[in-house]
């Protein structure tokens, strides 16, 4: 099946195909917010800081995982364009061998690792013994996140965002029954939460592999001496490694922050650590429109459309804007409502409001920010889109040691405002002076 996305109209083209990458986004999020949502009204607020305590580490692997996938997503999308569908199998069957393989080993240094790290983070002594259960499970489950992000990306490259969808919607009904079960009605507490998103997991890594090898038969292969093409190996690792290595070194920095995070005490632990879960679902339409003009822009540059590229560009920031005013508005209305629901004292469900009403007058930034992304990384320009996120990173880190005295606990809102901002600039700046050199 076609998903060919060089021609008819920008804006329905980006509609179509980012909708499905917003459900499924959206999926994967309440995926999260189970464990959350029913551990901390059957647990208490205790097990769901231990279960926050561990957000920065898992989200290290997580997003690497997803920076690598995204490279995968472009180098797809631009041999699509180009026609050359039977190159797609081989950038499957090599990516697929080689980050399996690799997160697997993480996966078993993760479990062994784990005490050690949450030292490092200064995880609080009275949630330390809930955060090393929960985490040592959750590692279990990260190859699997390997092997489905690597065939979400070659899907979402070749046009097909449903897949992921499907897959994600199957995994979240399965999780959500599962943490009833576990935690709930056998009282297995957060053990039974992590086992229960570890065999979701797995569900959804064998789904999305049935349906691709299903409905594409060039997504077929089986483990052979020729699944390893290093040729395309090395072509992917030049798309991919800079955004796993920005998204690696994020994350690296947010645990420098989960450690500064942490001295503020366990109530601003829980309240801002729910605060980003819900904080990450509001903002998933930008993210994932960010994804969509970057896979549309990257079939255009692979079939030689510059200028139709330029105008997805034009479309989809426009369009990012408008959706980054409404968020704002549903933020500032609902957030403190959506934090309560997690069963949340009141003092900790004031410290997430507060958070809310610092941040959410910058989402528009934020998207902006996406938008220029997406098309800088469609078009190939990855090393530097992880130059700038790092150095983004560096601004919010410094900006909230900096500020640490004058702004208390919502130095954690201000400092990454600063970030988004650092962002923005630094891609705007990348975009004309590439325009400039081309004329």
């Amino acid at each position: 099946m076609k998903h060919d996305m060089t021609k008819g109209s920008i804006g329905n083209t980006l509609v179509l195909f980012t909708a499905p990458l917003i459900l499924s986004g959206l999926l994967q999020q309440i995926f999260n917010w189970v464990d959350a949502f029913i551990v901390g009204n059957v647990e208490g607020e205790l097990a769901l800081a231990g279960i926050g305590a561990t957000t920065s580490l898992y989200n290290l692997f997580v997003t690497v995982i997803v920076g690598f996938a995204s490279g995968i997503s472009v180098f797809v999308a631009q041999q699509y364009g180009m026609g050359e569908e039977k190159q797609i199998n081989r950038i499957l069957s090599a990516m697929a061998v080689v980050l399996g393989g690799v997160f697997l080993c993480i996966s078993f240094l993760g479990v062994l690792f784990t005490v050690p790290i949450l030292k490092i983070l200064d995880t609080p002594y009275n949630i330390f013994e809930v955060a090393r259960e929960y985490m040592r499970i959750l590692f279990l489950g990260i190859p699997f996140l390997a092997v489905y992000n690597t065939y979400a990306s070659v899907l979402r490259g070749m046009g097909d965002s449903r897949a992921a969808f499907l897959s994600v919607f199957v995994c979240s009904l399965m999780n959500a029954a599962l943490d009833i079960l576990f935690v709930a009605v056998l009282h297995f507490g957060v053990a039974g939460a992590a086992g229960a998103t570890v065999l979701a997991q797995a569900v959804m890594a064998v789904f999305i592999v049935i349906y691709a090898a299903k409905k594409y038969p060039l997504l077929r292969f089986r483990l052979s001496r020729t699944c390893i093409d290093w040729a395309v190996i090395k072509k992917g690792a030049g798309l991919s490694l800079p955004p796993a290595v920005q998204s690696g070194t994020n994350s690296v920095g947010n645990l420098v922050l989960q450690r500064f995070m942490n001295g503020f005490g366990e109530k601003t632990v829980v309240a801002i650590t729910t605060a980003y879960r819900v904080d990450s679902v509001i903002l998933l339409p930008i993210v994932n429109f960010g994804s969509g003009i970057a896979t549309v822009v990257a079939q255009n540059i692979g079939a030689g459309n510059q200028e139709r590229a330029k105008k997805v560009l034009k479309t989809g920031g426009l369009m990012i804007s408008a959706i980054s005013v409404c968020l704002t508005g549903i933020v500032l209305l609902a957030g403190k409502h959506l934090i309560a629901m997690f069963g949340l004292t009141m003092e900790s469900v004031e410290i997430g409001r507060m958070f809310f009403e610092r941040i959410a007058a910058c989402y528009i930034v934020y998207g902006l920010a996406m938008a220029m992304r997406g098309f800088l990384e469609g078009t190939g320009d990855m090393l530097f889109s992880g130059i700038a996120g790092m150095t983004a990173l560096g601004v919010r880190i410094a900006a909230s040691y900096l500020l640490r005295q004058e702004c208390g606990n919502m130095v954690i809102a201000y400092a990454e405002a600063f970030s988004w901002v650092a962002l923005l600039l630094i891609y705007v700046f990348r975009y004309f002076v590439k325009n400039r050199r081309k004329r």
